[in-house]
């Protein structure tokens, strides 16, 4: 099938009572996952950093987007720049670990450097070369904006739509009250899922349709006849009532107050609150049928007083996405099963997989030839 016969092949203007899900093929066909690259990874802001990585002038952390090496660093001016991590002299990674500090960025290959804010600053045995101006020759920036405690950046020459543009001012002034300033991040883990990402994020989006089935633990904190679901322009925020009678008794332990709040923002990144607690998660795609999840844990109190406890509530996390990888492994399967094309959704409980599929859908018609919006 045609690329864009297949794009074409989803109904996004089918009310959600009539909806179906994406095509089985937009999780298993190579060429899709290409154009999401292109499309949904390469228009959208990301998340590419907590503030934390870089409080200090120096502080830089390194990151693929899209299939693109990028840098993000802090200035000796304070700012926070974002750069492709390409060296412009023969292309290679200019900083090669994950995040560190440095007074200079400089490139491993032949020793050209750069200054924090990304001007070419030295170059090794060039003596006698024409037509060569240094100060074109500076690292190429993207975009980069901060929210709350995270830093977020987007390639260039995209249309100007600024971060808080794109998230919105409903999600700003949500988010606000929930006063994350006074949450301080203390663990990172890394997921390696076999599935497309799309499927993660299914899985999360589904209005808590597979908790009581496959988080027994989770189930038993939420009230999950009263989880609700509400849908904004690019975000989704499930939320549920906590409940401590007849809790599991490690997760009663660790997830407790009155609510759980479940934010998702288009495309990859989520944030889960409870009182007391919260963890983000970026969603990473790295291939076809293979997902990277970031998750970062933050508490109000990091200190070693509290760490017993902390560790406690990391690992009921751990095991919800244990839980997780082996459902989302068995869906990946069956998305390649000749027995399936797509499946509907539950007006209950799956809107804001709606959406999701909805804005996935936009952005790859607008990245096929010929299409411009």
């Amino acid at each position: 099938m045609k690329l864009d016969t297949l794009i074409s092949s989803y109904d996004p203007k089918a009310p959600l009572a009539e909806a179906s899900t994406i095509p089985a093929a937009w999780y298993t066909d190579d060429r899709v996952y290409r154009l999401e690259q292109e499309t949904v990874f390469a228009t959208s802001w990301l998340f590419a950093a907590r503030a934390n990585q870089l409080a200090v002038e120096g502080n830089y952390v390194t990151l693929d987007i899209a299939g693109e090496p990028i840098i993000v660093v802090k200035g000796n001016d304070a700012r926070v720049r974002g750069f492709f991590n390409v060296c412009r002299h023969h292309a290679a990674a200019v900083m090669t670990e994950a995040e560190g500090k440095a007074s200079q960025l400089r490139c491993p290959y032949h020793g050209w450097t750069y200054s924090l804010e990304g001007e070419l600053k030295g170059t090794p045995d060039f003596a006698g070369v024409c037509n060569f101006e240094r100060s074109a020759n500076g690292l190429v920036p993207v975009e980069t904006s901060t929210w709350e405690n995270w830093v977020f950046v987007r390639m260039p020459n995209n249309p100007p739509l600024s971060l808080e543009e794109s998230l919105g001012a409903g999600l700003i002034s949500q988010i606000r009250l929930l006063a994350l300033e006074n949450l301080h991040w203390l663990e990172r883990r890394h997921y390696m899922f076999d599935c497309n990402w799309k499927v993660f994020v299914d899985n999360y989006l589904d209005g808590g349709y597979h908790v009581p089935h496959l988080h027994k633990g989770l189930d038993s904190v939420l009230d999950y006849s009263k989880y609700m679901i509400e849908v904004g322009e690019r975000f989704c925020l499930q939320w549920s009532p906590m409940v401590s009678e007849g809790a599991e008794q490690q997760t009663g332990a660790v997830r407790k107050g009155e609510r759980a709040l479940y934010y998702w923002i288009y495309p990859n990144f989520m944030i889960n609150w409870y009182d007391g607690a919260m963890d983000t998660n970026l969603v990473i795609p790295r291939g076809t049928a293979e997902t990277e999840v970031i998750f970062d844990f933050y508490f109000p109190d990091t200190s070693d007083s509290a760490r017993a406890a902390n560790l406690a509530s990391i690992e009921v996390g751990h095991r919800i996405q244990q839980e997780d990888m082996d459902i989302c492994k068995s869906v990946q399967r069956g998305l390649s099963s000749r027995s399936y094309n797509a499946g509907r959704l539950s007006v209950r409980r799956e809107g804001g997989e709606h959406l999701f599929h909805k804005l996935l859908h936009a952005d790859l018609r607008r990245g096929l030839p010929g299409n411009k919006g």
